[in-house]
């Protein structure tokens, strides 16, 4: 808090440190926002004192030095469906106790006063200690968003839910106002939980709560799939994409990857009883599946295009050595990889993740390793000299430089293979 500031605020007037930046001080990670609660102040104060207004729904202002948020102490009434049905009641009277009250989850709703001594009034230390997702009152009910967030919460804590937590969560599925949730506040939990320590405990959560179904039927499908044990020792491709998306996040792969990784198996969810435990062209039956479900949660473009191409070429990876240069050539253009590298890097990332997501120690990447060799080697050939000479022939000129290309990799392969051989 900056003192010259809030010192302008009636001395009636308190001021808390709350929420995730106490919870993570006392997890002894690093904070880096920290959110205050203003209790016995009215808007007019905070305005007169120097705080900018923000808040659309209910009374948040700026620092207008550190810009941090400070939030009048307020309460909450259901008036409505889904996230933004409720009305909000600030004024002085309305206590710290009462602004706790309201928040989703005891590790959440704990506070510092300005000597730094803690206020805990729902034992969150103890969940914090325990390693629990509590809810703090019967109120958590009333949002559907909290059980994506306690779904989060787990990812990234690696934390339990309490069996009386777990209940209301499908409570909450059961009423379907899981429904009334906006895309947007869906991905943007979804995409926090995919970068979070332990991915995994995201999808656990929601399938226990039946939320998975809901939301990602695509995905939850996998759940009780079998596959080949030589390939997948886990067997359920639902617990191989859980430890495929733990194994990214363990090698700090970027978000389009990891969502690719949540989508890169779902054809297999509808190869057919005759064909089980193979899985035969699922990489072209997940392309619908993946396309649905992008649209449905409103996926960034990148996000969704890593899907699509990782989903569809994840498995040309594994025999990049048994191609010749026209299908090595002819895998390259499939994601673009001259014009957008990074599509290709994406590929490379989700593939070496799916190869290595129950080995103790990763092994070398080198079929990742040669898609960028072919990759340099496309781009030493100079596409734009061919043109010049064969500008009189424009028709020419794509052909060229295809055979140019497939050249190129040839003398690569073969290089590729002599260096194997010596």
């Amino acid at each position: 808090m900056n003192d010259t500031i809030c010192h302008r605020l009636p001395e009636s007037v308190r001021i808390y440190e709350i929420g995730g930046a106490v919870r993570d001080d006392l997890l002894g990670e690093p904070v880096t926002d920290h959110d205050f609660v203003v209790v016995g102040a009215t808007p007019e104060m905070m305005l007169s004192a120097g705080f900018r207004p923000v808040g659309k729904d209910f009374p948040v202002f700026l620092h207008p030095e550190t810009h941090e948020e400070y939030a009048l102490a307020r309460t909450e009434r259901k008036a409505g469906c889904g996230y933004h049905g409720f009305t909000f009641y600030t004024a002085p009277d309305v206590s710290l106790a009462d602004d706790l009250w309201r928040r989703d989850l005891t590790i959440n709703a704990m506070a510092r006063d300005k000597h730094g001594t803690l206020i805990d009034p729902f034992e969150g230390r103890r969940d914090l200690r325990a390693r629990v997702l509590r809810h703090v009152s019967p109120a958590f009910s009333e949002d559907p968003l909290r059980v994506l967030r306690v779904a989060r919460f787990a990812a990234r804590l690696d934390f339990d839910v309490a069996d009386e937590t777990m209940e209301l969560m499908r409570n909450i599925v059961e009423s379907g106002e899981l429904e009334a949730l906006v895309a947007e506040r869906m991905w943007q939990e979804t995409a926090r939980a995919l970068m979070a320590q332990k991915p995994s405990r995201f999808l656990q959560v929601l399938r226990a709560c039946g939320a998975l179904a809901v939301w990602m039927p695509e995905v939850d499908a996998l759940y009780g799939v079998p596959q080949k044990p030589e390939y997948h020792p886990e067997i359920d491709a639902g617990i191989h994409v859980e430890e495929v998306l733990d194994a990214a996040a363990r090698f700090h792969f970027s978000l389009p990857v990891r969502y690719a990784l949540l989508c890169h198996d779902l054809g297999k969810a509808v190869t057919t009883c005759e064909q089980l435990p193979d899985h035969h062209g699922h990489e072209s039956k997940g392309a619908p599946l993946v396309n649905a479900l992008s649209k449905r949660l409103k996926v960034p473009n990148d996000c969704a295009d890593a899907a699509r191409i990782v989903t569809r070429l994840h498995g040309e990876v594994l025999h990049v050595f048994e191609m010749d240069a026209r299908a090595l050539l002819a895998l390259l253009h499939s994601c673009d990889a001259l014009r957008r590298p990074y599509r290709l890097t994406w590929l490379i990332d989700a593939s070496f993740t799916d190869c290595n997501a129950r080995a103790a120690q990763p092994q070398e990447d080198r079929q990742g390793n040669y898609l960028r060799r072919a990759l340099r080697t496309l781009k030493n050939v100079d596409a734009r000299k061919i043109a010049d000479e064969l500008r009189d022939d424009s028709a020419a000129i794509p052909l060229a430089i295809r055979a140019q290309q497939i050249q190129a990799l040839r003398q690569m392969i073969q290089a590729w293979d002599e260096s194997l051989g010596s």
